[in-house]
């Protein structure tokens, strides 16, 4: 079912919501393009671990370990983006991330069977996690999104300042977004 459709399959108008009134149409906007942003590297994160599992699952050693992807799992990465984004909007719908640094650094271990099964129940929970966290930006987004659409309902002028201008006119709009 779609953000615009009801149960019933009739649209519903995105009204504004109080949640969003401290946010001028400028903020709104990047809010909604850091939450795509925060989006796009869980659900990167969530294949990786997701490969990890179908190699820890399928008995494999050695060739598994990926130490390059270290980076892209560093808990300054994790925390950061969440960081950002809790300070916009209250926390309370934003579940909490595995530590994934930690989790790579487990490698599997041919002679032990007990230690991989851990190990695979560990990368399957931390899948988990990320999926709700995933799915707290999906609704996250949803919210910024009909926000928006009630703004420019409210006021089609808005939309024009998204559109590129030449930079005198940008700072105009800029200014202009920042007061709304």
């Amino acid at each position: 079912m779609s953000a615009g459709s009801s149960q019933s399959g009739t649209r519903r108008t995105p009204e504004r919501s109080t949640d969003f009134d401290h946010l001028s149409i400028g903020d709104l906007r990047n809010y909604r393009t850091a939450l795509a942003e925060e989006e796009n590297r869980v659900s990167y994160w969530r294949r990786i671990i997701q490969a990890r599992l179908d190699v820890v699952r399928a008995g494999e050693t050695g060739g598994a370990r990926v130490d390059n992807l270290r980076n892209v799992l560093a808990d300054a990465q994790l925390t950061s983006s969440r960081r950002a984004l809790v300070t916009i909007m209250p926390i309370e719908d934003i579940p909490p991330l595995p530590n994934l640094a930690g989790l790579w650094e487990r490698e599997p271990r041919a002679a032990d069977p007990a230690h991989n099964e851990i190990l695979a129940r560990d990368l399957s929970n931390a899948e988990a996690q990320l999926s709700a966290y995933r799915n707290a930006l999906h609704r996250r987004i949803t919210g910024s999104t009909d926000e928006l659409i009630a703004r420019y309902r409210e006021d089609p002028g808005l939309c024009l300042l998204a559109l590129p201008a030449d930079q005198k006119e940008a700072a105009s709009r800029r200014a202009l977004a920042a007061r709304r």
